[in-house]
């Protein structure tokens, strides 16, 4: 697209890019969206975002304002979204998991001005109206009364016409709460021109992701895995996305994959472990229209590869990203997959791996992994300290430890406050749950730090069984033995705490620090 001078600066929004862009160069009929019975074109989502820019500025949204969206997975999201970006305003997708609570401290740190809601989540607000310092809008998508804001009356006889506001490639475009994996979401900064960026990198080069394609991911919108996968990604080429704003059962998983045809699948590895745990998966649905299965969230177990490629016959391609990169920047490569592994760094990315003084590891060290690309966050919003520990020039500090074999490839061992020292030696939790998941009767586990009677620190498992296996003292002697039969003896987990299920955030990550607090009150005499 030509780029428009305002006042010394090059005009450039991300809504021209993702969705003008397409209505201009005659893509206007393709299908941007499937979302249950409708197939939404490139024409209409244009049509709608301009509609909803209108009504926020209308309703006084001005360029800069906070619009948080919490919303399902659906068409109104993305209208929303880019709505808020043509006008100059910063969209904040929202996870839709959380307490009443966590809305009120998000909106009162954000300072967001108006709130585009789901009916279906529309109680977590109310139950916080009065606590909220700066919201003047409450937009609901479904049935809504006074004193709240119905979304299609709104925007119904809103002009299809809008102009960009005059925004540069480095103006704020949308923020992204952290996932919160250890302690409370940070807003981060992303700019116009990062989703661009990530989009080339990864879903054109990597992917060779077309307009042909249609996408479909378990993450949701709201945090950054899923909306490069649903979103950004597939509108940077004019492909498809398929939306669904229903529980990601494997049932459901499966029904839509069988029912819409998606050519990419993005998935997180507990998807793949209930799929695998369906009864007449491989019979009942059919999955071959999908060139590409990617997982990402959290590290990939082996096992779960190689379980998956027995059953479909098909590869997982473990990747990683993070929120302040906002989209994947190391992967195994379609053709280039070492089971375990993380994958290589993809394309327009540098990495490093230091050390606690910050030098460079060598070949085969583990070190904290620092990642350098164009699509990183600015900062942290009104987190001056955390910006700087973790945004370190051009460079950002993910918090993973890794080190990198001959070939290149990236081996996790675990977050730099999950790692833990037994008996002078560190034990990263990552390797122990792979050998507790190669257990048939293991079905997730998390590892963690626990302090023994004399204050000493040892590993400690939660485990999930499968359906079928009974918990006791029987089994969990087993599973410690069978650990040293296949790690390094002094790495079994001491304690083997069963239970029904982890704690996770939105995205899949197990939350340990919910497992060490929980810990620090209940602990018995390691095994």
């Amino acid at each position: 697209m030509k780029v428009k001078k305002v006042e010394g600066i090059e005009k450039y929004n991300a809504a021209n890019l993702f969705v003008d862009r397409h209505v201009h160069q005659g893509r206007g009929d393709q299908v941007a969206l499937y979302y249950q019975d409708q197939q939404i074109t490139y024409r209409k989502v244009f049509e709608k975002v301009n509609q909803i820019g209108n009504a926020l500025k209308d309703v006084g949204v001005n360029m800069e304002d906070r619009v948080m969206l919490l919303l399902l997975d659906c068409p109104e999201f993305v209208y929303s979204f880019f709505g808020a970006i043509k006008i100059g305003a910063v969209p904040i997708p929202t996870n839709t998991l959380l307490k009443p609570a966590d809305y009120e401290y998000l909106l009162n740190d954000s300072r967001a001005k108006v709130i585009v809601v789901s009916e279906e989540l529309l109680s977590n607000i109310a139950t916080v109206q009065g606590k909220l310092k700066y919201l003047k809008h409450i937009i609901v998508v479904g049935k809504a009364s006074e004193p709240f804001l119905s979304f299609g009356t709104l925007i119904n006889n809103k002009s299809t016409e809008l102009e960009t506001a005059d925004t540069g490639k480095d103006d704020p475009a949308f923020w992204l709460y952290s996932s919160g994996t250890t302690g409370s979401p940070k807003g981060t900064v992303h700019l116009q021109h990062d989703m661009a960026f990530c989009a080339e990198h990864f879903a054109k080069n990597v992917l060779k992701m077309t307009e042909n394609d249609r996408t479909f991911s378990v993450g949701r919108l709201f945090f950054a895995y899923g909306l490069g996968n649903s979103m950004f990604s597939p509108f940077y080429v004019g492909a498809s996305a398929i939306l669904s704003p229903d529980r990601p059962t494997p049932e459901h998983l499966l029904k839509i994959i069988d029912q819409y045809k998606p050519t990419l699948f993005f998935g997180v590895p507990t998807s793949y472990t209930a799929i695998l745990q369906l009864e007449g998966a491989t019979d009942n649905y059919d999955l071959s229209s999908i060139r590409h299965f990617f997982s990402s969230g959290e590290a990939l177990p082996t096992v779960i590869f190689e379980r998956w490629l027995e059953k479909f016959k098909v590869e997982l391609l473990d990747a990683i990203g993070s929120t302040e990169a906002l989209h994947v920047f190391i992967c195994n490569m379609p053709g280039r997959v070492k089971a375990g592994s993380t994958g290589q760094l993809v394309p327009g990315y540098e990495a490093k791996l230091i050390d606690e003084d910050g030098l460079i590891v060598s070949e085969g060290e583990v070190g904290n992994l620092m990642i350098k690309g164009d699509g990183i966050a600015a900062y942290y919003w009104n987190k001056h300290e955390k910006s700087k520990e973790t945004f370190q020039g051009e460079w950002v500090n993910t918090g993973d430890r890794y080190y990198q074999d001959p070939d290149g490839y990236f081996w996790y061992v675990g977050r730099d406050d999950d790692m833990l020292k037994s008996g002078g030696i560190w034990v990263s939790p990552n390797e122990v749950e792979n050998a507790l998941m190669v257990h048939p009767a293991v079905l997730e586990t998390a590892v963690i730090g626990s302090s023994d009677v004399d204050g000493l620190i040892k590993p400690k498992a939660y485990v999930v069984l499968k359906d079928g296996y009974e918990s006791g003292s029987e089994l969990a002697s087993e599973l410690t033995q069978f650990v040293k039969s296949s790690i390094a003896p002094y790495k079994f987990p001491r304690w083997i705490q069963f239970t029904l299920e982890l704690p996770r955030t939105a995205s899949g990550k197990i939350q340990r620090f919910k497992l060490r607090e929980l810990d620090n009150s209940n602990n018995s005499v390691p095994m």
